[in-house]
């Protein structure tokens, strides 16, 4: 075993057990290369050596003891958008600065309770809102791919620094956040695996809030089958989130190699517009065909409304940031910038404005507007309703067929310094995931082939809401047609 940071989560769960490695030596590998990458990659925001050795030591007690978890001794990153005891938590801003929680996000708990060893808190676009992994206060992040003549690619947002660790080696999975596409077109950037739950499934107590009604943890892996396991652990119910749902976890671990024999694939006319990147059109095409030719039937289905969903989640979204941002005023905790003779007032304006970035700003801007009195009933009240029209699109969609099948992003990874400076030209980024995050569904996003430059562009499979069981049969098949390669 030559270089055990370039295993899946699946097999160094294997090779533990058969006592090929050990916790401590799979954490120290780990650390050792993410102390020789960041500087350059910037994946991480906070490498927490001294946990992780001493979470890896503590596993290698209870696999002695018989006592071994699901997660026994595997290095994870951990998203800087989950509160961790005792460690420094940012969210990528500013106005975080020094923020060390006194408890536990339940997602991070619950992988702890299962032997998961964390390597560190991972970077993101500030408060989760971008798609690029540009708005960090703490730096870009680079994408392990490189572009043409060498370019530096951004990997994705929000959730671009987990990407970047698990597509390069600098740990073994990580958690996400997905509240348009953040674990999705990031995993499609870097070319991995990226699974958002149907929401609710995962606790989100804990977690720094962007949009609640949105939110959603997830895991990003180098395979289907390590989702399946960092979703087993990750989900379930928890009664401090009124959100979460109190339906069983399926195995779906069971369910890889089920196969989609008589399975009913539905292809959504309204996800091939005009001017479809043709690389992107084409490699869906192929994904369709293999789906056919492993026994399912392809069907093509309407959404409707889905030209509208952009629009009503770029309202819906910053209305709901405007709200959570709210608590952000430098009293209790993080940055605080007040001068003598400042006044209460004063200290919480100055605060706000050095503690967040300009792109937090324009959000928090764009939902209050949103959500004052005269522009309510126009915008805010006006979107909800869409989104109704959004959800019950996809209920219609799913009488018909079983899974839907779409591209992930409208593109591959960009150079760094060559994205879009127009806001709203970078929002389109986001145009294939964002439906399914109005809606709630189960979505994944995987790996299925390199554009012309050499990129990976991804694949995305919907299912209904809380039916992960039927998403990842599809997606165990789709997974072994591709055979994608991976860094």
């Amino acid at each position: 075993m030559t270089d055990i940071t370039r295993l899946t989560l699946t097999e160094a769960r294997d090779a533990i057990k058969s006592k090929q490695i050990s916790p401590t030596q799979l954490a120290a590998a780990f650390l050792e290369k993410i102390d020789a990458e960041n500087a350059e990659v910037n994946a991480y925001i906070t490498v927490t050596h001294h946990v992780a050795m001493e979470q890896a030591r503590a596993s290698e007690s209870r696999i002695a003891k018989g006592e071994a978890g699901a997660l026994e001794g595997l290095p994870l990153g951990i998203k800087d958008l989950f509160c961790t005891k005792d460690v420094l938590t940012t969210a990528a801003s500013h106005i975080l600065d020094g923020f060390t929680p006194t408890y536990e996000s339940t997602v991070t708990q619950k992988l702890f309770d299962a032997g998961a060893v964390m390597l560190g808190k991972t970077n993101l676009d500030e408060f989760a809102m971008g798609s690029a992994n540009i708005t960090s206060y703490y730096g870009k992040v680079k994408n392990p791919w490189k572009g043409a003549n060498g370019k530096d690619l951004v990997p994705g947002g929000s959730s671009g620094g987990s990407a970047a660790a698990v597509a390069g080696h600098q740990c073994l999975a990580a958690t996400g956040t997905d509240t348009g596409g953040s674990i999705r077109q990031p995993a499609s950037f870097c070319g991995i695996t990226g699974f958002k739950p149907t929401y609710g499934r995962c606790s989100r107590w804990g977690i720094i809030a962007f949009a609640s009604s949105l939110d959603q943890a997830g895991p990003i892996t180098k395979s289907v089958a390590d989702a399946a396991l960092m979703f087993e652990v990750m989900a379930g119910h928890d009664p401090k989130d009124s959100t979460s749902s109190s339906l069983p976890v399926p195995n779906v671990s069971a369910l890889l190699n089920k196969g989609v024999k008589g399975m009913k694939i539905g292809i959504p006319k309204e996800y091939r517009p005009d001017g479809l990147n043709p690389e992107i059109a084409a490699l869906w095409d192929k994904g369709a065909q293999l789906l056919r030719e492993a026994g399912a039937e392809i069907v093509e289905v309407s959404l409707p409304h889905t030209n509208y969903a952009l629009a009503t989640y770029y309202i819906v979204a910053p209305a709901e940031c405007s709200s959570n941002l709210a608590r952000y005023d430098g009293v209790r905790y993080g940055l605080r910038v007040i001068e003598p003779g400042d006044s209460i007032e004063k200290m919480y304006e100055k605060t706000r404005a050095a503690g967040f970035g300009a792109e937090v700003k324009r959000r928090i801007l764009i939902g209050t507007y949103v959500l004052s009195a005269g522009y309510y009933d126009a915008y805010y009240k006006k979107a909800q309703r869409v989104r109704g029209r959004i959800i019950e699109d996809f209920r219609n969609a799913f009488e018909k067929v079983d899974v839907l099948l779409t591209p992930t992003a409208p593109s591959g990874a960009f150079a760094i310094g060559e994205e879009p400076t127009d806001p709203v030209t970078m929002y389109l980024n986001d145009v294939f995931t964002v439906p399914a995050s109005l809606a709630g569904l189960p979505g994944i996003s995987l790996p299925a082939g390199l554009s012309a430059d050499g990129l990976p562009l991804g694949l995305q499979l919907l299912a209904k809401n809380f039916d992960e069981e039927t998403l990842f049969a599809a997606a165990g098949t789709l997974e072994t047609a591709l055979a994608f390669k991976r860094l």
